[in-house]
């Protein structure tokens, strides 16, 4: 079943959905950024149409492995979609996710004003591959096909 990953902000929230096969990651249109209790019934809609299995929500580290303001921001938007959606949630580190996404949208030919509309769900994107690379790889599968 499909896994669904959010890239949290303040402004938007990212959005990406994985293939059946979990081997995959697309970004979805990003969602503007309100209360866990607004998010909730969208999420549910999306979760329920796609068939979703569980939501992967990228948790912001620094480059030192700290948390900081923007970690527990997070946290307590997680803490809040757990109680309004039925699906199990997980964390995953994020560090340079935006970076990572921002340079493939650059490389894809967007540019920096192209970006601002992408940038979020690209992100969500990225967390979700990593993911789906990470959870093959335990399960002794080769994300390459190699």
């Amino acid at each position: 079943m499909p896994v669904l990953a959010l890239d949290y902000g303040t402004k938007r929230i990212g959005v990406a959905l994985s293939d059946a096969t979990l081997t995959l990651a697309r970004p979805l249109p990003f969602l503007d950024a309100a209360s866990p209790a607004k998010i909730a019934p969208l999420l549910k809609a999306l979760a329920a149409r796609e068939q979703v299995d569980r939501v992967v929500v990228g948790l912001p580290r620094n480059l030192d492995g700290s948390y900081g303001p923007a970690a527990e921001a997070v946290r307590a938007f997680v803490a809040a979609l757990e109680k309004l959606l039925p699906l199990p949630i997980e964390t995953l580190d994020e560090r340079l996710s935006t970076v990572q996404a921002s340079r493939q949208l650059r490389e894809a030919g967007h540019d920096s004003r192209d970006q601002r509309s992408r940038i979020d769900s690209a992100a969500a994107a990225v967390i979700l591959q990593a993911y789906l690379d990470r959870r093959a790889i335990r399960e002794g599968h080769d994300p390459l096909g190699l």
